[in-house]
């Protein structure tokens, strides 16, 4: 009896020390991005011996970005896999990355100005009360619409998907002189459907696994952006976890982020692939149009100057551009 005791004491002593990391995602199942993390949490709980277990919500089963956010806030989850908007809500100069025109020419110069940028947007996000995993590099981002466009001024008054909130597409609508319609990101496939809006924007990863393809019949190709993510948790949550603990999922965390962002280049090619395959039309602007994108970032930039973007990011990114 008294044996029994002492392993039930021991039991419910081990079963104290196990903490769960509620996390939440937009990134349906089955993609490569919900893979790594289902492996990077299987990992941790190894490695933790079962005393660290995150637990994520895929598909939006939590709400849109936004809902995760309040969510996290107020403590009902400790973090999610966030985008840019949303990073951009909570430290907005990590959205400088994803200036229109800023870094569309070049995925390796998006990915290294994120890593040379690294230090100043966790503290800034450290600040707002968050610990970030790592950075995830998304991909470019395309526009794709019900209605065939084959030049800007063909863009000129199509309805336009914008995430509520999101002052860099807002700036970026203003200056294409498009029709700006702000959307929660799960009403985009039904307001496509509708004619609500005519056109919407993603990582073509994105736009296969969000389900879009099935509603769009161009794409304009030349990307527009480059599209970041973070893996964010509560300082809260965070600092339950012992030092050396924390060491170690970060350790984790970081190779299969780091994956994830080898993954993101190769599947964004193939669903580019998949979207030609499926028969949707391919629109090569003119030359001319597309030379006028270094104005429409400086438009943009002009916008955001002061209210979303700091004049310290704003010349770092000049630099690195």
């Amino acid at each position: 009896m008294k044996s029994l005791v002492i392993i039930c004491l021991i039991l419910l002593s081990t079963h104290s020390l196990a903490m769960k990391v509620k996390l939440a995602t937009i990134v349906p199942k089955g993609t490569s991005w919900a893979k790594t993390l289902s492996e990077m949490s299987k990992e941790i709980k190894q490695a933790t011996d079962g005393k660290i277990k995150f637990q994520i919500y895929y598909g939006g089963v939590q709400g849109d970005e936004p809902d995760v956010l309040r969510k996290t806030r107020v403590g009902q989850l400790h973090g999610g896999i966030f985008t840019g908007k949303t990073l951009g809500d909570i430290f907005s100069d990590i959205r400088s990355i994803e200036v229109p025109f800023n870094f569309y020419h070049s995925e390796e110069k998006a990915l290294k100005s994120i890593h040379t940028n690294e230090k100043y947007f966790n503290t800034g996000l450290a600040k707002k009360g968050f610990i970030n995993l790592g950075f995830y590099g998304i991909g470019k981002v395309y526009l794709v619409s019900t209605k065939k466009v084959t030049n800007l001024e063909q863009l000129k008054g199509i309805k336009m998907w914008a995430w509520e909130g999101d002052e860099v597409v807002r700036a970026m609508i203003d200056s294409l002189k498009l029709v700006s319609v702000p959307l929660a990101l799960p009403d985009v496939m039904s307001s496509l459907s509708t004619g609500m809006i005519e056109a919407s924007y993603a990582p073509p990863l994105g736009i296969l696994a969000l389900q879009w393809h099935s509603k769009i019949k161009y794409l304009v190709d030349f990307p527009t952006a480059y599209s970041i993510g973070a893996l964010l948790i509560s300082q809260k949550r965070w600092k339950k976890i012992s030092p050396k603990v924390q060491k170690l999922v970060r350790s984790i965390a970081k190779k299969h982020i780091d994956r994830a962002n080898k993954l993101a280049i190769i599947d964004n090619k193939k669903s580019l692939e998949v979207l030609k395959a499926q028969g949707d039309e391919f629109a090569i602007f003119p030359k001319s149009d597309m030379l006028q994108a270094e104005k429409i970032r400086l438009k943009v930039i002009s916008k955001l100057a002061g209210k979303v973007l700091s004049q310290q990011i704003i010349n770092t990114l000049e630099k690195q551009r």
